[in-house]
């Protein structure tokens, strides 16, 4: 499995290697399954989580690794709870909403705080991370961002383009330049894909507001 960590070619004077390029190709799959509402895209991002992991983990970058293990877990959730059948539309895909207010507080501060935690741990043990503050932010924020799919919540998308904002210097500061490449690539799909579920969750809403009485 050593070859998974070693130089694939170079782009734009970047090195790249095949971890970083498979686990990320796979993960745009991932991606373009859930803008689609698609069951798939838990097992694909499941899939995605392995190989990466096996990139971040070489590079001594713990909060990132264990994002992977967060996505591996989160994605067996969101399997199980979409697979549970409850808010489907009639064509089977998954129904969207936007969050209430309350699950944007807790969602915000559970992000705070688990940020400032896990900060906390990396500064206090340096070989857990080279870069402990953004590197917890990305652990942290992906937690959010896949809990918040796992429930159908239009907030997600926006959970992942502040993950991306820091993900992308992260990732080239630390050798792993197709994730940078990528992440800008997500950026697109998630400004596509939030656009998408939000007109969706905007439909469901409309014969709800239109059976109201004045």
């Amino acid at each position: 499995m050593n070859w998974l960590n070693s130089e694939a070619f170079t782009l734009l004077g970047q090195h790249i290697k095949w971890s970083d390029m498979i686990g990320n190709v796979i993960g745009l799959t991932a991606l373009a399954f859930g803008w689609r509402r698609s069951i798939w895209s838990w097992p694909v991002q499941f899939l995605s989580g392995v190989v990466l992991f096996a990139a971040f983990a070489t590079a001594h970058l713990s909060g990132s690794a264990g994002k992977q293990v967060v996505v591996m877990v989160v994605a067996v959730y969101g399997w199980w709870q979409w697979n549970r059948g409850t808010g489907r539309t009639e064509d089977g895909h998954i129904a969207v909403r936007f969050a209430t207010w309350r699950e944007r507080v807790v969602l915000t501060v559970a992000a705070a705080a688990g940020t400032l935690a896990v900060a906390g741990l990396f500064t206090a043990f340096p070989t857990l991370s080279w870069d402990p503050w953004p590197d917890a932010y990305i652990f942290v924020g992906t937690i959010v961002a896949m809990y918040a799919q796992a429930r159908g919540m239009v907030e997600f998308w926006f959970a992942w383009l502040l993950v991306d904002a820091v993900g992308v210097p992260l990732n080239f500061a630390n050798g792993f330049a197709f994730s940078g490449f990528v992440y800008v690539i997500y950026g697109a799909l998630v400004l596509w894909g939030m656009r998408d579920w939000w007109l969706r969750s905007r439909r469901a809403a409309r014969p709800v507001l239109e059976g109201a009485p004045a």
